[in-house]
């Protein structure tokens, strides 16, 4: 019975989530890894609406989720084997900063025409990322240069008062640690630039 009401609460919150993001507004939402800031990565005033929140540079570059490989292909052109390779064998989120990516904001993109995306395994996200069929933008709870809030009461007021709408999930949860960001170099190379 438990779990047929959590999965209820999963399709409502999606639900909800869907009709803010086709808005154009901010969610306030659980990731696979810490609490996070989303929109719609195709929504360039969306994705301003996040730099403004965080108070962040738009010099510095924001990620996104998808729900699966077929929808990493829609984004990226051209996906290096080895990234498929790593996100098979990871045993933790990954992130990984792709080449050229396409059909996204703008605004979202690095200024070396690179993009950091990960594929989420979390169920709530899965079912929303398909469900808006787009990719979801994903940054930490926290004003720029604050700390990374790692559980729900730990994210300051201003972050909760700026998003549009906050998902009723997971919010006892603490998270460990934010995602392994790896870059995929034009020459094969990988490189970890955080663990």
């Amino acid at each position: 019975m438990a779990a047929k009401r959590y999965e209820q609460n999963i399709i409502d919150e999606v639900n909800e989530s869907l009709t803010i993001l086709k808005r154009g507004g901010l969610l306030l939402y659980p990731t696979d890894t810490v609490w996070g800031i989303g929109c719609d990565a195709t929504n360039a005033e969306a994705v301003d609406k996040i730099f403004a929140l965080k108070k962040r540079a738009e010099s510095k570059s924001l990620i996104c989720l998808v729900s699966d490989f077929k929808m990493l292909n829609q984004y990226i052109e051209n996906i290096p084997e080895i990234a498929y390779s790593i996100l098979k064998y990871a045993d933790q989120p990954t992130t990984i900063i792709y080449d050229d990516p396409i059909r996204i904001a703008e605004n979202l993109v690095a200024e070396d025409n690179t993009l950091g995306i990960r594929v989420v395994e979390d169920g709530f996200c899965k079912a929303l990322i398909k469900k808006l069929g787009k990719p979801l933008v994903s940054t930490s709870a926290n004003i720029s240069g604050e700390k990374t809030p790692m559980r729900y009461p730990e994210i300051s007021q201003p972050i909760l008062e700026g998003v549009d709408y906050i998902v009723n999930l997971q919010r006892k949860h603490k998270s460990t640690k934010s995602s392994t960001i790896i870059k995929l170099k034009n020459n094969g190379q990988v490189e970890i630039l955080r663990k």
